[in-house]
């Protein structure tokens, strides 16, 4: 073979490489991001041909289904209206809108994209197009509950089983139902109701975070529920006096104390002695800084942290005020699934669970396989996490969260109140807890936006004890007295 054919034919042979790489690229590497691309107009034809599988709660009823169109195509409908509108998200293909919530998390599933022999066998026999569905662990009578006692306020509830990571409740209002037209006008509303305020809002907690600064003093081993520090007010911290709420005054409290009246300078004096590291470590834990473990889509989430121009930086960075922070406040911003999280470590002995919306997946060809538990990690010793919710125990016994307590039942939590427009006398309520507290089954968060002169033991903490109330009597084996 001469020069010039040899030169030819090694050309031929990059070339053909180079076109056998490109290719594999999109039927390999990149099929499903080309198959998911809402601007794949062949896709979505065949998806208006799939009749998508259901989504129910877990006491069977749907949430989302599929009914027939025009000719061969089906289109989707949400029976329960604004229920669970932003938790389900919703699904309208071809029509220029992005699938949301659990209909995008679990997409493959309802189109009947399973990897079972039958299915696949099915399909290129060419049966019925038949999805998959999904059972979560939603309940309906809590999250009417929920939405309910929030009465039309912007804000949002979150409830799990803190030892299995179910999520029971994910409510978040504004509101609406699902529906092409109501879609357009809810993106163009200045409420936000396209917007999971469970996973994607970000707030200041409040005195809520006290119980990550609690966590942190008792499992270093530097501090007991009975040791002192000077609750004294007001007192300056990076050169800015901090006051108590009323600014009143209290001299040597222990910690247990300091978290029943959520007294302020208490708090910023522990975080200051445990310094950066140490708290940085602790909210590393518990999940700050990074996005929920959820089954949900990472682009309707959002992490919690500090955050300086728009980005998360560490406690240990310096532009942070610890002291501040350490009570909720400076910079620290936080959605409200990570405030359930801290409940929830705290209620299950000091693991955190990932938290799960679904239970159950079942297949096009009928088999059945469940959502196993999974922890995220360990936070905190047992002896701390029993330590803490003594402490949180009499926070609703005698401090500020009385309002959240139950008849027969011990409850534990922590209120917190975040000034967010003093001028105008708006604050943000919050409450987290959990219950049973020797023994729960149900961790909570609840929080109000711009509230007009609201604390989070009057607003939030009644939503909270109506919500667990439901939740309680509808856990199997548990039953409100």
């Amino acid at each position: 073979m001469n020069r010039p054919i040899t030169g030819l034919f090694a050309m031929f042979v990059i070339l053909f490489a180079v076109l056998v790489g490109f290719t594999s690229r999109w039927t390999v590497f990149e099929s499903k991001s080309l198959r998911d691309n809402p601007l794949n107009r062949r896709v979505l034809l065949e998806e208006l041909e799939i009749n998508r599988g259901e989504i129910k709660a877990q006491d069977g009823t749907v949430l989302a289904h599929s009914v027939k169109a025009a000719g061969k195509t089906w289109k989707r409908e949400y029976p329960t209206g604004a229920l669970f509108a932003q938790t389900v998200g919703w699904s309208y293909p071809g029509q220029g809108i992005t699938d949301t919530g659990t209909e995008l998390y679990r997409r493959d599933v309802l189109l009947g994209r399973s990897n079972s022999i039958s299915s696949t066998i099915g399909r290129i026999q060419g049966h019925k197009k038949q999805g998959g569905s999904v059972k979560t662990w939603l309940d309906t009578e809590a999250q009417k509950v929920a939405l309910r006692s929030l009465a039309g306020r912007a804000g949002s509830v979150v409830a799990m089983d803190p030892r299995t990571g179910a999520v029971r409740v994910m409510a978040s209002v504004p509101d609406f139902a699902p529906s092409p037209a109501n879609l357009a006008r809810a993106a163009k509303s200045s409420g936000s109701p396209l917007l999971n305020r469970v996973t994607q809002a970000r707030y200041p907690p409040g005195s809520t975070f006290k119980v990550v600064t609690a966590v942190a003093a008792i499992d270093s081993g530097q501090y007991t529920p009975t040791s002192t520090v000077d609750g004294k007010s007001p007192q300056v911290f990076s050169g800015v006096p901090l006051n108590n709420d009323d600014k009143v005054s209290y001299d040597n409290v222990d910690l247990t104390t300091a978290l029943t009246f959520s007294i302020n300078t208490a708090w910023a004096n522990v975080a200051s002695d445990l310094g950066r590291v140490t708290m940085a470590k602790y909210m590393s834990r518990f999940g700050f800084d990074s996005k929920p473990q959820l089954d949900y889509p990472p682009r309707q989430m959002t992490a919690s942290g500090a955050r300086v121009k728009g980005s998360i930086v560490p406690p240990t960075d310096d532009r942070v005020d610890l002291a501040r922070l350490s009570i909720g406040q400076d910079k620290l911003l936080v959605t409200p699934i990570q405030m359930m999280e801290v409940a929830a470590a705290v209620a299950n002995h000091g693991v955190l669970m990932q938290p799960r919306i679904g239970d159950q997946i079942i297949n096009t060809d009928g088999q059945s396989s469940r959502v196993l538990p999974e922890e995220q990690g360990r936070v905190m010793r047992p002896s701390t996490a029993l330590a803490v919710t003594e402490m949180m125990k009499k926070v609703v016994q005698e401090g500020t969260g009385t309002a959240a307590a139950l008849s027969g039942i011990e409850v534990a939590g922590k209120t917190g109140t975040a000034q967010i427009d003093p001028l105008q006398n708006l604050t943000q309520p919050w409450f987290i807890a959990f219950a049973p507290a020797d023994n729960p089954t149900i961790a909570i968060a609840v929080t109000v936006e711009r509230s007009f002169g609201g604390f989070g033991g009057t607003i939030a903490a009644p939503i909270a004890r109506d919500v667990m109330e439901v939740l309680l009597r509808n856990s199997p084996g548990r039953r409100i007295p």
